[in-house]
């Protein structure tokens, strides 16, 4: 075995390992081994007295740290100590191998340190870098966290954190006492290998000299870092049966590593994934205990630091980082390391130039285009050279056709297919505009996929992309057609970028670095096309408007602006950074004719959580968003959903919404957490007179806030009519207080209270529905639709309250109990009041309420005896073929008058089809039946079809599960399309 080197104080802690006879027996065998060796000698008296840290300095003093280390190591197994031999191996093994990582990422990070700065930003790990990567597999249960998944959008610096990672590794700065050997596989590498094992993988990254037993024997103590694994597209999907256990058996690269992710192989080893985000999809759920992590890059103190450390004038520098402070969105897209370098470089050649940096910042395309005109024109000329030219439209063909054809990474065939030789490429390296895409293949990326879609953008603007050389390449038309409507989820700026460059500023820029290769002919079309697709209905529904809205704000034309937006009726809103904030602020005061808005917020407004101080403009955005409530006359819903709001900027949308010029009708709020108190939004109810609608949908209200909302809805200036509290925790004691509602608000009408906990509230509720000044019309307490909300918790105990209130009330026409234990006990209470003809209700909801074939007879006869009754659904229940014969047999009953019955997955089989074959014949009033999830038989379906065609059949719509699509049933007169067969889930 190779030696290495140990320092000496490691050389005395193995002296001390050995027991005092073995010492004395050390020193002597030393002696003759440096003897037979030829070495200077050691004497008795040297060694008669000494101790082991004594010893340990003499042999270094005498031979060196080196030979010191082999002469000790060849007596260890004289002494039989194979423990100490074997540790040696192991950590000669460790020594070697930290070497040669060292050596491997070292070559690396010169390849790929674009953003170093020295001293700053280098490869040294930091202090805050350290700690979390050291926190990722630190326990936080009984259990250790082994599997670590690191997200970060394309280019945020996942690979250059795993690459200091490695470096601190090697050096033993980073997990020193946990991993002894750190492996890294990068799967754009590996997936250019067909078939192989994780000892194959491993056998790449080691030098020959380490024995894979040696790395294998502690695998608790072996760290797995896999890179880029979006490269491989594997969903980790694949049945158990076709992963392997055997870390020596070959398979497809997606297998070995998915065997090792999914605890197959090597199951007690670390694993560390980065990863992008939602690539596999569901990722999390797929994993054993994975410790989620998000790489966010750069932050706010980051990028300044690096902007002082990029400049060598630090007034200069923070001149540059003001101006991109004040461009939300130069500024967010900073957080990306190489973005970062690129934004600054920019920005420093502008200054050597004597250019102005405020009017480059303003917008990123002109930070782009001043980057791009830079990089290929001298710094004393005004133009490129005529060979330059070339060189850079090749680059914008290049670029388009990867978008088109999600190219990303590109070979020597569609290099040469768009004019780029062979000869160019050390040139585009030095510029930094490719970088090498890996050691083994001969293939380039650009930088960034930005500056991708930057050169993309630059070609449309050269001239008609009809001649391009790939056939793939779309039109200008289609390229909007498809950014806008979001169809390829890898493009992100081009079209942003393309309308940025309609700019007259950037066309003049454009043409000094294109000269005559380029038509001014395309920037009109460009227009009359954009200003086209925006006024198609069609379109506009399919249409991202974040994505609309960032091209607007990137072209800054205020009359465009104003022609696009004033047909917009409706816009949905993502607003997840300060960007978003500056770029919907703009385009909103254009937005003269909304009828609808609705809104996103989520990590913008946490200055109150102790991150990120919010943007000195982010309030004032806000309000000009805000203020689109009063300035559009024509506005009546606004939705805001899964979203964090302060307590300020709930202030400012309440103040806009008290405002008696604001016309909404119509204000629905869900998910929505506040971080002050959210009664303030109770204060709109009686300052707007037009609000008609509120929905609070998974929004926790306190007993104070149910207080303030019931004193608000009494008040003779509130005019809400329908009130929708989902799954808001409101309380059985909120439920008493909202009683006295029900007897002093006449205007209230509809009440939806799914998914509180209400039992204990129900006799107050119910006495209130029976009064006569009570004038409730709908009243819904069921199961909502979503799998994280509960039922109201209702039993048959609360059937009676029902039943008294039932019998008194004369305006209730809708009461939905779906989802609430009533069972047939309740129902048969329940039906009590339902029987009697001056019960008023005309549609009743019991889905999944625990209703048998034994409650089936009290329904009948409710169906026999009360005309009222028009709707009765049933879904869910287990009614069975006896309760569906029950329930057919009244139907055509002269007294029943119910036009739409659910049965659906009600457990009913074909033998029940004749029962309800006869009823679809005879029923008069009978228009809609649901028999979807259940098992018919084709004997049953062809039995119901053909009472379709019965010449009394008054059925219009017949639903049913089955393969089939539509089918238009014939009447025996000749007649089609009386009855619509819908036949699916």
């Amino acid at each position: 075995m190779a030696a290495s080197f140990i320092p000496d104080f490691r050389l005395m802690w193995y002296l001390e390992e050995l027991r005092r006879k073995e010492f004395v027996k050390f020193k002597e065998l030393i002696r003759q081994e440096a003897w037979n060796r030829g070495l200077p000698p050691i004497t008795g008296s040297e060694i008669r007295n000494v101790k082991r840290q004594g010893f340990a300095g003499l042999l270094k003093e005498r031979y060196g740290e080196q030979q010191a280390w082999d002469l000790a190591l060849s007596i260890f197994p004289k002494l039989n100590r194979k423990d100490l031999c074997e540790k040696a191996a192991r950590e000669s093994a460790i020594h070697a191998y930290r070497a040669h990582v060292k050596e491997k990422f070292s070559r690396l990070w010169c390849r790929e340190s674009f953003t170093e700065v020295q001293g700053c930003f280098d490869q040294t790990i930091t202090q805050e870098e350290g700690a979390s990567l050291e926190d990722y597999f630190t326990p936080r249960a009984a259990r250790k966290p082994h599997t670590v998944v690191l997200h970060g959008v394309p280019r945020i610096g996942k690979t250059r954190l795993l690459t200091k990672l490695m470096l601190a590794w090697s050096d033993g700065r980073l997990y020193r006492d946990r991993f002894s050997f750190v492996f890294y596989f990068c799967c754009r590498e590996l997936k250019q290998l067909t078939a192989t094992s994780l000892v194959g993988l491993i056998s790449r990254e080691r030098p020959d000299c380490i024995p894979i037993t040696e790395i294998v024997a502690q695998p608790e103590r072996l760290l797995f870092i896999i890179d880029s694994f979006e490269e491989l597209c594997c969903t980790l999907s694949e049945p158990e049966s076709e992963l392997c256990s055997d870390w020596r058996e070959e398979r497809p690269v997606k297998t070995v590593l998915g065997s090792l992710l999914r605890r197959k192989i090597l199951p007690e080893a670390a694993l560390l994934l980065a990863v992008m985000p939602e690539r596999p999809p569901g990722l999390q759920n797929i994993l054993e205990h994975p410790n989620m992590q998000v790489l966010t890059g750069f932050q706010q103190s980051h990028r300044k630091q690096y902007f002082c450390c990029l400049f060598e004038d630090r007034g200069q520098a923070l001149e540059a980082f003001s101006l991109v402070r004040d461009n939300e969105q130069l500024f967010t897209m900073c957080r990306v390391p190489l973005l970062c370098w690129m934004v600054g470089t920019c920005l420093k050649q502008e200054l050597e130039r004597g250019r102005d940096l405020a009017a480059t910042c303003c917008r990123i395309s002109s930070v782009f285009l001043s980057y791009v005109f830079n990089l290929f024109t001298p710094k004393d000329a005004h133009c490129p050279s005529q060979q330059d030219r070339d060189q850079l439209k090749a680059l914008c063909s290049l670029a388009a056709e990867g978008m088109w054809t999600d190219t990303w990474v590109f070979g020597e065939e569609e290099l040469g297919r768009n004019g780029i030789a062979d000869a160019d490429i050390p040139t585009l390296l030095d510029l930094k505009v490719f970088r090498k895409y890996s050691e083994s293949v001969r293939a380039y990326s650009f930088i960034h996929m930005c500056l991708q879609e930057f050169y993309a953008a630059m070609f449309y603007l050269l001239d008609s992309p009809g001649g391009h050389p790939s056939p793939a390449v779309g039109c200008t038309e289609a390229l909007l057609l498809t950014f806008l409507k979001k169809e390829k989820s890898s493009w992100v700026f081009v079209g942003s970028f393309l309308m940025g460059l309609l700019r007259e500023s950037e066309q003049q820029k454009l043409d000094a670095l294109f000269g005559s290769q380029r038509s001014r002919a395309v920037e009109p079309q460009l227009r009359g096309y954009l200003r086209s697709l925006t006024e198609q209905e069609d379109f506009l529904q399919q249409m991202e408007f974040p994505l609309l809205f960032y091209g607007l704000f990137e072209m800054q034309s205020d009359a465009f602006a104003s022609q696009v937006m004033r047909g917009l009726r409706g816009v949905h809103l993502p607003i997840r950074e300060n960007a978003d904030l500056a770029v919907s602020a703009y385009c909103l005061k254009y937005c003269s004719n909304l009828r609808e808005v609705c809104f996103q917020v989520s990590n913008v407004f946490e200055e109150e959580r102790g991150l990120e101080p919010m943007s000195c403009h982010a309030s004032l955005w806000w309000h000009q968003i805000c203020s689109v409530l009063t300035t559009n006359e024509h506005l009546r819903l606004v939705r805001v959903s899964e979203s964090v709001l302060s307590r300020c900027t709930l202030m400012s949308l309440c103040y806009e919404l008290r405002q008696p010029r604001c016309p909404l009708q119509t204000l629905e709020i869900s998910d929505l957490c506040v971080s002050g108190e959210i009664r303030i939004l109770f204060e709109v109810l009686t300052s707007n007179p037009n609000l008609r609608n509120l929905t609070l949908t998974c929004t926790n209200l306190s007993h104070k806030d149910e207080l303030v909302l019931c004193s608000t809805l009494t008040h003779p200036v509130c005019h809400i009519e329908q009130l929708l509290l989902r799954n808001s925790s409101f309380s059985s004691e909120g439920c008493r207080v909202l009683s006295f509602v029900l007897l002093r608000n006449n205007k209230l009408k509809v009440l939806d209270l799914s998914g509180n906990e209400l039992e204990e509230g129900m006799p107050a509720l119910c006495e209130a529905l029976g009064h006569p000044d009570c004038t409730l019309q709908h009243l819904v307490l069921s199961l909502p639709p979503s799998p994280r909300l509960a039922n109201c918790q209702l039993t048959e105990h609360c059937a009676q309250h029902f039943s008294e209130a039932l019998l008194r009330n004369t305006h209730l026409s809708l009461l939905d109990l779906s989802g609430n234990a009533l069972k047939d006990e309740g129902l048969a209470v329940l039906c009590e009041a339902l029987r009697q003809p001056t019960c008023s209700l005309q549609s009743l909801r019991l889905r999944s309420c625990s209703i048998t074939p034994r409650g089936c007879p009290d329904l009948a006869s409710v169906l026999t005896s009360n005309p009222n009754l028009r709707s009765l659904e049933l879904g869910g229940n287990y009614i069975r073929d006896a309760g569906a014969a029950l329930l057919s047999r009244a139907l055509p009953h002269p007294q029943c008058c119910l036009s739409n019955l659910s049965l659906d997955s009600c457990q009913l089989t074909g033998a029940c089809c004749q029962y309800v074959a006869s009823a679809i014949a005879s029923s008069q009033t009978l228009h809609v039946l649901d028999l979807r999830g259940n098992v018919l038989g084709p004997s049953g379906v062809m039995l119901l079809c053909a009472a379709g065609r019965h010449p009394g059949c008054s059925l219009r719509t017949l639903r049913m599960s089955g393969d089939s699509p539509w089918i238009s049933v014939v009447n025996k007169d000749g007649s089609s399309g009386v009855v619509s067969i819908f036949v699916g889930d």
